[in-house]
């Protein structure tokens, strides 16, 4: 056996280590607190990456506390924490259940419960319509208006999985279902959606574009291989460039509905600080390093956070 060489074995410890990129982690509180059984289902509707739940509904809160012009009530805001939490799962269960064969052959995905066979498509689906029920149950907390938004997005959120297989811009899709709550806070407290709202919502579309477009990067090689699309395939070595733009329109949008709903001054002082936020990001973000688009998809939270801030400076706030 030949053995590397002196020199090839520096150069070997100098290259940076190769991250490993799955996403499900098998010494995670899913495998140590939960019994067996359910693991498969609590990982199905991810569960045990909260990240995406509160990327749904802390702008969802934000907007209710807009709508509401400062506190919502306790049961609005119970209830439409709920219906983001199941929505956000049902979305993840249609994806992983139309990408079954796909994720297989994708690094980030190829430990997920139907695609590594510890769950079935069976068991999948049923677990898919008994969280659909309790949907459906939700429906009749919510006014008129606002049941029909929340048919409306049913299938939005069934079509995101396939579009993948047809345009790059699958991102704007799972935008428009992810923030689709912020619509209906204010179709449930206002019965209507003013043209601030719809500003507010636009933002957060865009926004989610842009952060969803770095995580596309973990994939970009995969999905490349397997004739898949993504707004990293369109953006490949100008990602910085377009990011920075969705970026830039989603504050521009922020300060827009902030001066339409009648913010409070306080409200621009944490718009500055999101706007910092992003600035941040765009400096750290590289595609050769997919290990820190995960970390910069995560941080969006603080996002989140500031959004939910925001409003409760804009409205709870003295002038």
């Amino acid at each position: 056996m030949t053995q590397a060489s002196p020199s090839n074995r520096n150069l070997d410890q100098d290259r940076p280590p190769v991250p490993d990129l799955a996403d499900m982690r098998p010494d995670d509180w899913v495998e140590r607190w939960l019994p067996r059984s359910w693991g498969p289902y609590a990982r199905l509707c991810r569960l045990d990456r909260p990240v995406g739940t509160w990327l749904t509904l802390l702008p969802t809160i934000a907007a209710l506390i807009q709508a509401a012009d400062g506190l919502p009530t306790l049961w609005r805001l119970f209830v439409f924490s709920l219906g983001a939490f199941l929505m956000r799962g049902v979305g993840c269960c249609f994806n992983d259940i139309f990408d079954r064969d796909i994720d297989s052959q994708v690094e980030r995905t190829r430990f997920r419960p139907l695609t590594s066979g510890q769950l079935s498509l069976r068991n999948a689906l049923w677990f898919v319509f008994a969280q659909l029920c309790v949907c459906a149950l939700l429906l009749l907390a919510i006014n008129e208006y606002s049941r029909w938004m929340a048919v409306i997005l049913l299938p939005i959120v069934i079509i995101y999985p396939l579009c993948k297989r047809f345009t790059n811009w699958p991102q704007v899709v799972l935008g428009i279902a992810f923030n689709w709550g912020m619509l209906m806070a204010w179709s449930d407290t206002r019965d209507a959606v003013p043209l601030a709202a719809w500003a507010m919502w636009l933002g957060a579309v865009l926004w989610q574009v842009g952060y969803d477009s770095i995580y596309a990067y973990v994939d970009m090689r995969d999905d490349a291989r397997l004739g898949l699309h993504s707004t990293a395939m369109r953006f490949r070595d100008r990602g910085k460039l377009w990011i920075s733009g969705f970026y830039a329109a989603t504050v521009l949008l922020w300060l827009y509905a902030g001066w339409g709903m009648g913010m409070n001054w306080p409200y621009y002082v944490v718009m500055a600080a999101i706007a910092g936020h992003f600035t941040w990001q765009m400096c750290v973000f590289s595609i050769q390093r997919p290990d820190r688009s995960f970390m910069l998809f995560r941080s969006n939270m603080a996002v989140g956070v500031m959004m939910v801030a925001a409003a409760l400076a804009g409205t709870v706030l003295p002038y």
